[in-house]
């Protein structure tokens, strides 16, 4: 599982060394980036890499940690800075998960699909949680401000969304359709969302 480091542990050679992986893992895949390759990017011993990650498969579970932390960070300012604006909100929601989503590459869903089949169950699970609690916030919010079917129960809306993100958006069938992420994502999502808004919803910019 995804375990959550105690802020004892993130020290300044470890946060480096986990953004280093993830810059490698999730463009490059995780299978073909050995650890020497990772001391010898980062400027360190081996010795030192393994002083803060036992094994690669410790290490990946971090980056995607900290890549899960950092979505869950932006999309909790955006919440903030547009609470009661639904137009603004759900532009900078849809940018954020583009944005993270363009940051893994067809190499990465390949070696999860090949190598970690259980551990991306857990991304999925995190993914989830994250819509769940953003959209499903924000699903509420549009439907006040009539910019969602008052028809469709928020919680019905984030279950559509959710069954259709967790039946295309994930490594085989994203090689079976010959999608990336940043492709199927917002496709995905745009294409729900067209049918969630009401006539005056679709005429925000």
């Amino acid at each position: 599982m995804i375990a959550r480091k105690s802020i004892s542990e993130e020290s300044p050679v470890r946060t480096r060394i986990v953004a280093g992986a993830r810059r490698h893992f999730l463009a490059h895949g995780f299978r073909r980036v050995t650890m020497d390759d990772l001391a010898a990017e980062l400027g360190m011993s081996k010795k030192t890499l393994y002083a803060h990650f036992r094994s690669k498969p410790e290490l990946l579970e971090a980056v995607l940690h900290n890549k899960f932390a950092d979505v869950d960070s932006e999309l909790r300012q955006i919440e903030a800075e547009c609470a009661r604006e639904f137009p603004e909100a759900l532009r900078e929601l849809l940018a954020c998960l583009q944005r993270h989503a363009e940051e893994i590459h067809p190499a990465f869903v390949r070696d999860m699909r090949r190598s970690a089949p259980d551990l991306f169950k857990v991304v999925e699970a995190r993914r989830a949680a994250l819509i769940q609690r953003y959209f499903g916030k924000l699903f509420a919010d549009g439907r006040r401000a009539g910019m969602i079917r008052k028809d469709l129960p928020p919680r019905l809306a984030v279950e559509i969304l959710l069954s259709a993100i967790q039946a295309i958006v994930n490594p085989p069938k994203l090689a079976e359709l010959g999608l990336a992420p940043q492709t199927a994502l917002p496709a995905i999502i745009s294409t729900i969302l067209y049918g969630l808004l009401t006539p005056a919803g679709r005429k925000k910019p």
